[in-house]
């Protein structure tokens, strides 16, 4: 290089340029054949080395490099030799130097800020690999990170810009903390409540949570500082604010899921019309009814020896106690349910008679499943009650329906 300064020189002076501007040309080639160099530095790292990296990575066992690949920090980190190389080169300018010293001076202090980005990235990436960040998700920590770098990085920029110290900014700062307050205040709140739901496990990716202030119904699919994303059941994505979940009250899921058991609770609603007193031809046939026979031989020991007790006259049957169609069917429903291959047999598992209304009285079906699954939740609901609706007529019973068009013709109304 030395040896091409001499040859231009030489040229110049054979041309009798003067040796202010022989000296500016000088600076100017030495400037050009710096980026240049500089440039084909990055060509080579960024078109053999990454290459060669990438190679390395994607073919070995281990994960955590391919994030690193995916999240750019190496393809970031190659920007760093050229620069570094441009801003000692620049030391041999003695015109151009400073002004070169400090545009790479500030392109370094970017370039830091965007390769600390990734890498905070990176971090959270090769985190959620493993199954405690559903748990204790950290994303939110990386960001107030990020806040703080950008915040350094920001003050780093602006002191070499204005040629002052860091200090200098910073006491500037600390003047403007009210409106950094005000700035920063959703951010700030969101950090306290990500530590309270972290803290105190409220809430953690995955988890189906319910919050109709916010129309927001399906599963946790991210946790960042400052929003809580919520995919829907049909497909839309709710965004929360992340210190809502500590001021306002939501629903989660997880408990059912961790129980092993789902919750069936609903209601056949009975037309009160068709409740009678059991005859000995019912219950005859109601003691062919698998579980039936056993309940109905207590239930009539139990009812012989009150009424004998009583000294009722039996001929009337208000004058003692006698089994329903209702009641028997109450017991068969309990008894089913208990056997039931689906039902969980260790949580609640009852059929309880509800307060007349006027839709008609109602047994209600309360148990659990023990399969968790919604899709498998709502075939075992849908086969209990199909079950029950399709036996009502055994007992002698009749559901409860708002009249149709078809009930309109049958009664002979036009």
């Amino acid at each position: 290089m030395t040896m091409l300064f001499e040859t231009f020189t030489g040229i110049l002076e054979t041309l009798n340029v003067s040796r202010a501007v022989i000296d500016n040309w000088s600076e100017l080639l030495f400037i050009g054949l710096l980026i240049l160099f500089s440039l084909l530095t990055y060509w080579i790292t960024k078109s053999y080395l990454l290459k060669k990296l990438e190679v390395y990575i994607l073919n070995n066992k281990f994960k955590f490099d391919d994030i690193l690949l995916e999240s750019q920090v190496f393809s970031r980190t190659a920007q760093i030799l050229p620069a570094i190389l441009i801003y000692l080169g620049a030391t041999s300018l003695p015109t151009y130097s400073g002004v070169i010293q400090k545009v790479m001076g500030l392109y370094l202090i970017v370039l830091t800020v965007y390769i600390t980005d990734a890498v905070l990235n990176a971090v959270n990436s090769i985190y959620r690999t493993y199954e405690v960040s559903k748990q204790r998700p950290i994303k939110s920590y990386l960001q107030v990170i990020k806040i703080v770098v950008y915040i350094f990085g920001f003050i780093g920029f602006a002191a070499s810009v204005m040629g002052k110290s860091p200090v200098y900014i910073l006491s500037g700062i600390g003047a403007m903390t009210a409106v950094l307050m005000l700035i920063f205040k959703d951010s700030i709140l969101g950090l306290v409540a990500g530590i309270q739901l972290s803290v105190n496990d409220m809430v953690r990716i995955g988890d189906w949570i319910e919050m109709p202030k916010y129309n927001a119904d399906g599963d946790v699919i991210d946790i960042t500082l400052n929003t809580v994303k919520v995919e829907n059941f049909d497909k839309t994505i709710t965004t929360i604010p992340t210190y809502t979940l500590i001021s306002d009250s939501f629903k989660n899921w997880r408990g059912m899921s961790q129980s092993g058991g789902r919750r069936i609770k609903r209601s056949l609603h009975m037309d009160m019309e068709s409740i009678k007193f059991c005859d000995e031809k019912m219950l005859k046939k109601f003691e062919r009814i698998t579980n039936l026979s056993e309940y109905i031989n207590e239930k009539n020991d139990e009812i012989t020896k009150y009424n004998s007790a009583l000294d009722a006259d039996d001929l009337i049957q208000v004058n003692g106690r006698n089994l329903t169609n209702i009641g028997v069917f109450r017991a068969y429903v309990q008894h089913y349910l208990k056997n039931h291959p689906k039902v969980h047999k260790h949580m609640t598992v009852m059929a309880r008679q509800l307060a007349p209304t006027e839709k008609g009285i109602a047994i209600e079906v309360y148990c659990f499943t023990n399969d968790t699954n919604w899709a498998n939740y709502e075939g075992v609901q849908a086969d209990i009650f199909d079950h029950l609706i399709a036996i009502l007529s055994t007992f002698e019973l009749r559901v409860y329906q708002s009249p149709s068009g078809y009930d309109m013709q049958k009664m002979g109304c036009n």
